[in-house]
C-alpha cells in the first residue's frame, strides 16, 4: 500500500522496539492496527454514502428529464416507469426513522403544573 518492502518494516519494528521497549511496543501496535481499521471503516461508509447520493441525484435527473417531456404523450410503460421512479426517489428521500426508547427514570415524576 504504501511501499514498504520487508527491510522498511524491520527497521522500523527495531526502532520501535528500542524506543518503545518490550512492554508498551504490543500495546502501541494494537492501538495503531485499531486506528487504522477505525479509518478504512470510516473511509469505507463515506464512499457508500456518497455513492447512494449519487444515485438519488442520477434518478433525481432522470425524473426531471421524463417529467420534462409531456405526461400526455407517454406510453402506458413509461408512465409505470416514472411512477416506480417517483416511488423510488422518494423511498431514498425519506430519512430513516429509529425506535427512541426513553430511559428508564429513578423514583417518581412529577407533573409540571401550568400554574
Amino acid at each position: 500500500m504504501f511501499g514498504f518492502g520487508f527491510g522498511e518494516l524491520l527497521l522500523v519494528f527495531v526502532i520501535g522496539l528500542i524506543v518503545l521497549g518490550p512492554t508498551r511496543l504490543p500495546v502501541v501496535v494494537k492501538t495503531v492496527i485499531s486506528w487504522i481499521s477505525t479509518l478504512r471503516s470510516l473511509g469505507q461508509s463515506l464512499q457508500n454514502e456518497l455513492t447512494q447520493e449519487l444515485k438519488v441525484m442520477e434518478l433525481q435527473d432522470k425524473l426531471k428529464h421524463l417529467e420534462s417531456l409531456s405526461a400526455e404523450n407517454l406510453t402506458p410503460e413509461l408512465k409505470t416507469s416514472l411512477d416506480a421512479l417517483r416511488q423510488a426517489t422518494d423511498a431514498l428521500r425519506r430519512p430513516v426513522e429509529l425506535d427512541i426508547i426513553p430511559a428508564p427514570t429513578i423514583g417518581k415524576v412529577q407533573p409540571v403544573s401550568e400554574e
